[in-house]
């Protein structure tokens, strides 16, 4: 098996499908690994930390996709990437293919590509352990951004998320109870804002009340929605249903109703975001405005902490990317129930047909 590692091309996406330490395992594990030149200087790493790891640097994109029986990659690939795949190929990545363009879904089933996607490898209790680090880093970053977005030279109204003597917090509102909440939670409280989870998972909401006791917790409906969005300096959308369009839980009238110069954060935007307003946004220009609130919708937020989201994601990896190292991707695939829902098309045939329903 050879395993190829592109330099990701789209905008503002400096992580690297493989950090030298991973290509290092691989090749120890009897697997050639080739790497293209500059992919990992995004994240600090330099094609002589590879070489020395027994990775070898190969001069284009398009070589590495035409040599590599499965392809890392982090962002989902754009249409020349996916003309490079060889047929019969395997790619791994953060796809997203519930919210992709339907030709591109095509195309993976006319090559018989075995596509993995990393945000929905699932283990029986639930979790999402290869989309955690990036769930982790993207909850911890919304504070940042909010802290940032309220000043008044980036638009916003001008006030502290932790307040000041006399002067009350900003209001927070977080649209979800799992990782990207619960980060967030954490990081704003850290700031001094007053928050507030809503969410329709009770268990969530419990695992939240009982880790940062003395936040505000609420059902997530409609009617609950309204009210708290009012009041709200900053709303964050951290919905997820794995392998599914987020569902729109603001509506544009909930977002024209909240106090004009207010922030909105949609970390749901990679499924489609959850908030109707919504339209993806990148890091040079990773705000508009409409109804009179500030949106911020970057889809690949970890992006750009390339060095600490890397490692943290290869780390969560490893023991996936080992097991199909050693027992060939498709034993692999059959073994561990895991990897099985994260894959999306597999020699031609869709996996999981409520990705794909016409759109």
């Amino acid at each position: 098996m050879i395993v190829g590692i592109p330099k990701e091309t789209r905008p503002f996406e400096y992580r690297v499908g493989l950090n030298p330490a991973g290509a290092e395992i691989l090749s120890q594990h009897g697997r050639q690994v080739y790497v293209e030149r500059d992919a990992g200087v995004g994240a600090g790493f330099k094609d002589q930390e590879y070489e020395s790891a027994g990775a070898r640097i190969v001069y284009s994109g398009e070589e590495i996709f035409a040599r590599a029986d499965l392809v890392l990659k982090v962002a989902r690939p754009l249409r020349s990437e996916l003309d490079w795949l060889k047929p019969g190929a395997a790619l791994a990545g953060l796809l997203h293919l519930a919210s992709a363009r339907r030709d591109k879904v095509d195309m993976l089933l006319e090559k018989k590509i075995t596509s993995i996607a990393y945000e929905q490898i699932q283990l029986a209790d639930g979790s999402l352990p290869l989309l955690r680090p990036f769930s982790q880093i993207a909850g911890s970053m919304t504070a940042q951004v909010a802290a940032r977005l309220l000043q008044n030279n980036w638009g916003g109204k001008g006030i502290l998320l932790g307040g000041a003597p006399s002067v009350p917090p900003a209001e927070v509102l977080i649209l979800g109870s799992g990782v990207v909440a619960t980060h967030a939670t954490q990081a704003f409280l850290g700031l001094g804002a007053h928050v507030t989870v809503m969410s329709d998972d009770l268990e969530g909401l419990q695992r939240i009340f009982d880790r940062f006791p003395g936040i505000v917790t609420l059902i997530s409906t409609k009617r609950n929605i309204e009210r708290a969005t009012i009041y709200a300096d900053v709303v964050v959308g951290a919905a997820l249903i794995t392998g599914e369009r987020t569902p729109i839980l603001v509506t544009r009238e909930m977002v024209g109703a909240m106090k004009p110069r207010s922030v909105v954060i949609d970390v749901s935007i990679d499924q489609g975001g959850c908030f109707e307003t919504s339209r993806p946004t990148t890091h040079d220009q990773p705000t508009f405005v409409d109804e009179g609130v500030t949106h911020y919708c970057v889809p690949n937020m970890p992006g750009v902490v390339a060095r600490t989201a890397t490692h943290a994601f290869v780390n969560a990896a490893m023991p996936y990317l080992i097991r199909m190292a050693d027992e060939g991707i498709d034993a692999a695939i059959a073994d561990d129930p895991a990897l099985e829902r994260g894959v999306n098309t597999y020699r031609g045939g869709l996996a999981h047909l409520n990705l794909f329903e016409e759109r």
